[in-house]
Order: structure tokens, then sequence, then C-alpha cells
């Protein structure tokens, strides 16, 4: 029996309303209608009453092995762990992530709460990565694992791609450009704008994709190392910024628009870890996060 399913399932009955267990899970509602369906079609039986959200008798009492089955499953996952962590290891160590702007968008908390809850004894500390820690967050040893755009390219450090999305660019709401926000514009169109400077040692493919492969050439005179500081040069007229199109969800600022660029190559965001990094909490890390990322996937992309 698919755990996934029974944890969707679970959710729905403990919420007793989809759109909450979707949130609970950071699934989309149709995916969590989706795995109670499957699991009805397995079972033959309906689970679940509709309208309002309640559990039939057959639902009823499936909860309650659901329960018995997953907390089972996030035992014998601990118990293994302790298997192989090393046994001289006194103070647990954290798992530091570090998170470039916003991440992998909607998967970078579910995989952070998906990890919290399979290794509820592991810390985990949150690290904000500037534009120049491409690479070198991983291999100063500062994270364990970050998640970055573009991919790094650096024989030191692998990477899982995780999405890929849309190409945007932040401008201020009185340039005319932002009049094309919803038809969208070409690279053409925005060769001439301002782009924020970045530091002379901030890695060549952050840049590259920065100035979509430095066709736009122009520089603000503003630098800037974080996406505040980039919309800080939007919103006061001074710079222009690029980004993903999940960017324009998690920066909304007022005086900031976002339009998208027709032609310019989607990119990908990724997780990225350190090619020697034997971590057992590492792979456990990667490995739920490639698992979160084909249901995640459609949400972000779209």
């Amino acid at each position: 029996m698919d755990l996934r399913l029974l944890s969707s399932f679970l959710a729905v009955v403990e919420e007793g309303h989809f759109k909450r267990a979707a949130a609970r899970l950071f699934l989309s509602p149709p995916a969590v209608t989706q795995h109670v369906r499957q699991l009805e079609s397995e079972l033959g039986t309906r689970l679940l009453h509709r309208n309002p959200v309640s559990p039939t008798r057959a639902g009823a009492r499936l909860a309650g092995h659901a329960r018995t089955l997953l907390a089972a499953a996030n035992a014998a996952l601990d118990d293994i762990a302790e298997v192989i962590r090393e046994p001289q290891d006194e103070v647990t160590r954290p798992l530091r992530i570090g998170i470039m702007g916003h991440g992998s968008a909607e998967l970078t908390p579910a995989a952070i709460n998906a990890y919290r809850r399979a290794r509820p004894g592991v810390p985990v500390e949150l690290r904000q990565l500037n534009f120049t820690e491409h690479v070198t967050a991983l291999t100063e040893d500062r994270v364990d694992v970050a998640f970055v755009r573009p991919a790094p390219d650096d024989e030191r450090v692998v990477a899982d791609m995780l999405t890929t999305e849309q190409r945007i660019v932040a401008v201020p709401e009185a340039s005319a450009i932002a009049d094309a926000r919803e038809e969208g514009v070409r690279v053409a169109d925005i060769v001439d704008l301002p782009f924020v400077r970045v530091p002379g040692h901030t890695p060549a493919p952050f840049t590259d994709y920065l100035y979509f492969a430095h066709e736009a050439q122009r520089r603000s005179p503003d630098c800037a190392l974080t996406p505040h500081e980039v919309l800080t040069g939007v919103i006061t007229g001074r710079a222009a910024g690029s980004g993903l199109k999940s960017f324009a969800r998690y920066y909304a600022w007022p005086g900031a628009a976002f339009v998208p660029v027709l032609d310019a190559p989607w990119e990908s965001s990724y997780l990225a870890v350190r090619a020697d990094d034997a971590d057992p909490e590492v792979k456990i890390f990667r490995a739920l996060t490639m698992a979160l990322a084909p249901e995640l996937r459609p949400r972000i992309e779209r």
C-alpha cells in the first residue's frame, strides 16, 4: 500500500477539508483528491463523503490503520538512521540548508518540513545565500545542501534539477516595459535596461543567468547581492532585475512589475551538495526533495 496515498487520506480525515489537507502536506488540492480516489479505487470502496467531508464507515476504520502504518514507517526510518549514525557522535550535528533567494519556490519549504517530520531528532539550520555563494557556501563548508540556480559548474559539487520555469524581468511599474506584463517581451526588448551589477567574484553561471547570457549589457550603478537589494533598485527606478516566473509570487513588491521574457530559454533551480559528502542526513534530505519534486513541479512551473 502506497504510504503517500495513506498520508493524503489521513490528512483529509483529520482536517475535514481537501484544501486544508493539501496545504498541510504542501501539495495541490487536485493531487490530494487524486490520491484519495486512487486509494478508493484500489480498495474498491468509498472512503470519504464529499459534502461535507467526513469518513465513511470503511474510511473511519482505515484511518486508524493509516495512523499506525505511517507511525511505523517513520519509526523504521529513525531506527535505520540510528544504525548508520557514527556511535561516537554524542551531539547531533545540524543539517545546514542554504537557500538562494526563494529557493525552488514551494518545493523548498515542502522538502524542509518533510525532512523535519522524517528526522525530528536532527536540528535544521536555514541560511540565506547571496548571489556570490552559488558554490562557495558548499565548498567552504558553510552549508550541507543548497537550493540554487542555475546549475553550478564545479566538479566539487553535484546538483539535482528540481524545477524549470519561464524567465521574467523585474522593472519599475512606470517603465514602458511594464505595460507588456500580460503579453510578454523578447530579449531584444530588454537589452538596454539597467540591470543590477553584481560583484566581480560572482560565479560565471550566475551572471550568465542574470544577464541572459550577457545579451543584456547595460548595468545599473547599483550593486546587488540579494533579491531584496535588486527590488530596492527596481522600485526606486535605478535598476532592473531578472529571475524565474515564481519570483513574482514571492517578491510582489508595490512599485515593481514582472514581465515574461518569451524567447529566453527556461531556467531550472537545483539542489546542490558536495560531491564527496557521505553524510547520511544529506542523502536523506536529497532523497526526500527528489521524491517531492514530481508532485510539486506542475504547481510551480504553471
